[in-house]
């Protein structure tokens, strides 16, 4: 698969560049990046972890795969485990981690372990997507080993175990579901980081989208468009009025991963920007030069996202967010008209943003 030596890998009818040194902000989201960075730089942080690893159950997880899972190598699997080396290449994780096919119908893949990362995915996932499609889905697994996403997510399947078993408690649910929620939050901005991962090892958007679809609407791609998918994703952001905005938090906060539509156009947009074409071109942040990250700029760069996003957002929220940075007066009435989903003009909203009632032609 790869010839160890130059920046480009050749396959069938293209070649791939591989990233020498990266370091996981080149493509790590910038919440995600700005989160991590912070407890990176935390004095004992790691401490703490390790101090934690007698509680949590890697180990019984490690045993439990390895007697229950088909261990993929030379032997099992052999051409999984030809993309997971090659993932590892093209992003240069020098150690290739574990990784596992576990009987399940349900399409998945997570990174986990504390000391180190193992990789599991999914029979649904195996016999849902095709070769390149497959690819990116472990570029996206080896991003998040390569991000430290392991150990995160480690405790997160730990405590929300935890949190079943003390829902008799009284408050004490309330208390580990607030640190749940808190993770979950952090945990769907690291799906951003590892989609990104993902397409600079496949290196082929469509294949990326191909999957998210799939994954989605199941392996019917011949009753499926990509344009459509994602203007499922700008009907998503821009419909309803704040009543929906309210509803889109609540049923977002269950969940580990972002909606799929969602991470589609989170991906294409992240694609046709700056920043993934100095990747391609060979400009990215170095590993080498990880330790003089700055938490400040992290968190200024994340700033900056928030404020882009409530700038150009079509969410109703996001609307009102940016009425009030601006000064709008009558907060009351703003309110009141947005959740009746009327217009400052006083008419109802039309499920185009204009006035209310049929629309025709000319």
């Amino acid at each position: 698969m790869t010839n160890g030596t130059g920046s480009t890998e050749d396959l069938p009818g293209r070649s791939r560049r591989r990233f020498p040194g990266i370091s996981s902000r080149a493509y790590e989201h910038p919440a995600d990046r700005s989160a991590l960075v912070a407890l990176r730089k935390l004095s004992g942080f790691d401490t703490v972890f390790k101090a934690l690893s007698g509680l949590l159950p890697e180990r019984s997880m490690r045993l439990l795969f390895l007697s229950d899972s088909v261990r993929v190598d030379d032997e099992q699997f052999a051409h999984l485990y030809a993309m997971l080396r090659d993932a590892c290449y093209i992003l240069d994780l020098e150690k290739v981690p574990p990784m596992y096919v576990t009987q399940d119908p349900r399409p998945n893949a997570m990174c986990i372990g504390l000391d180190e990362p193992i990789i599991v995915v999914t029979t649904g996932l195996v016999e849902l997507l095709d070769e390149e499609e497959m690819r990116a889905a472990i570029g996206h697994e080896v991003g998040h080993a390569l991000s430290g996403h392991a150990v995160y997510r480690t405790v997160l399947l730990f405590l929300t175990g935890l949190a079943v078993k003390v829902a008799w408690i009284p408050l004490g649910n309330v208390a580990i579901m607030a640190i749940v929620t808190a993770l979950r939050e952090w945990f769907r901005k690291s799906e951003l980081s590892a989609d990104r991962a993902g397409l600079l090892v496949g290196q082929d958007l469509q294949a990326s989208m191909r999957g998210l679809m799939k994954i989605a609407g199941g392996n019917h791609l011949h009753e499926m468009n990509v344009d459509a998918f994602l203007k499922q994703a700008d009907e998503y952001e821009a419909g309803g009025d704040l009543r929906d905005s309210v509803l889109k938090i609540l049923n977002v906060l269950p969940r580990s991963h972002p909606f799929t539509t969602v991470r589609a156009a989170e991906l294409r947009r992240w694609a046709s920007g700056r920043d993934y074409q100095r990747i391609m071109d060979g400009h990215y942040p170095r590993r080498e030069d990880d330790k003089d990250t700055s938490v400040y700029e992290s968190f200024r760069q994340s700033a900056g996202h928030y404020s882009e996003t409530v700038r150009t957002s079509k969410d109703p929220l996001m609307g009102l967010l940016r009425d009030l940075t601006d000064g709008a007066g009558d907060l009351g009435g703003k309110l009141r008209d947005r959740f009746a989903g009327r217009t400052a003009g006083g008419g109802a909203e039309g499920p185009d943003g204009g006035a209310g009632g049929p629309q025709t032609a000319g």
